[in-house]
């Protein structure tokens, strides 16, 4: 391969790929690299591998058997962390780079992209069918709870004020359950979106604003934007919603005593997503929402996209797979990274084609 070839081929490889000397040395490492493990090629070419890298793996085996073998090693789901970055859980291939002896090629696959990205299309369709289901229902509820809240309305005029404590509950509650099965009708009205050159920062910027004059009064916002993003291409009131959603959950998730919320956003051309007819679409705008509070409970880490999942005591589990709803919609994607004192959500967007309207 020409040197030119392998200058474009190298920086493309969308996962993160070090290129380890016969020594353990790192001699090169791809874009993505660096950014997994939060520092340049220049500052790693020629220190030991294993002082960057900390794997939950017998690494010095793999490497002394794959060059024993001259044949490639494949590690599957094993912890993987750099920096001062949390473990993230790869997928790990070496081989032996050919032409050089002792060398090796170290490929590292996070598997959140990979399940992520290979679960977008079934937490879509499981969202849909639960919410139709559930839909159905909320119709057929109301209606008898509408009943329900008047009867006691009445019968609280004939009351002394010691019961009207119980009919005043009855109502409560019955407004409550309303108000949830108002928020499941609202999977299925939520309409196409209606698509535009937006620019994704007024958005973060009018999610913020609405919020320091409520819910998230008490947090501190710190806004890390990258100002060459290009616009992306979306509907403005769902992305909308959908930032107001995720600072909600953080100031919530800060509690009584308040928190720290960073918006951060930059370009990434590491991530593509396949679209429906085989085509792949290329994700570069990325937003992170990121806040110091406690973190998601273990148990439902990998679940908070999936419908009725909540980590709120009385949450409904709604909110955040109506966000995954509104981004699948958008042809975009979601994940989250979440441990005591830092959870990320981080959202791709796809640019506004060339000719899109800036709105």
């Amino acid at each position: 391969m020409s040197d030119d070839r392998f200058n474009t081929l190298w920086p493309s490889l969308p996962v993160p790929a070090i290129m380890i000397e016969a020594d353990d040395l790192i001699g090169e490492i791809n874009p993505s690299a660096e950014q997994f493990l939060n520092a340049s090629a220049k500052s790693l070419r020629g220190t030991p591998v294993f002082d960057k890298l900390a794997i939950d793996a017998p690494l010095e085996e793999a490497f002394a058997r794959v060059r024993r073998d001259d044949s490639a090693m494949f590690i599957n789901n094993v912890d993987v962390s750099g920096g001062n970055a949390p473990p993230v859980q790869c997928n790990i291939q070496i081989a032996p780079l050919q032409g050089y002896k002792g060398s090796l090629i170290l490929l590292m696959e996070p598997r959140q992209i990979a399940d992520r990205l290979g679960r977008s299309h079934q937490v879509k369709s499981s969202a849909r069918s639960a919410i139709g289901m559930a839909e159905m229902l909320a119709h057929e509820i109301k209606n008898p709870l509408a009943g329900i809240t008047g009867a006691a309305q009445l019968l609280s005029m004939s009351l002394t004020p010691e019961d009207q404590e119980l009919t005043d509950l009855i109502v409560a509650e019955s407004r409550r359950i309303v108000a949830l099965l108002e928020q499941v009708e609202q999977f299925g009205n939520l309409r196409p979106p209606e698509k535009r050159a937006i620019n994704i920062h007024d958005m973060l910027d009018r999610a913020r604003k609405s919020a320091e004059l409520s819910y998230g009064a008490k947090m501190k916002f710190i806004e890390e934007f990258d100002p060459s993003l290009p616009p992306t291409y979306v509907d403005g009131d769902q992305l909308l919603q959908v930032f107001m959603n995720l600072i909600k959950n953080a100031s919530e998730a800060a509690g009584k005593e308040g928190g720290t919320i960073r918006l951060k956003t930059f370009y990434d051309l590491s991530l593509r997503l396949r679209r429906k007819d085989g085509t792949g679409g290329a994700l570069p705008l990325q937003v992170q929402i990121i806040d110091d509070g406690p973190g998601l409970p273990p148990e439902i880490a990998s679940d908070v996209f999936e419908p009725f999942v909540s980590g709120r005591e009385n949450g409904t589990g709604l909110g955040l797979a109506l966000v995954s709803k509104i981004i699948s919609d958008h042809e975009g994607w979601i994940s989250v990274d979440s441990v005591p004192g830092k959870t990320v959500f981080r959202i791709s967007l796809p640019v506004a084609p060339k000719g899109a309207k800036e709105t």
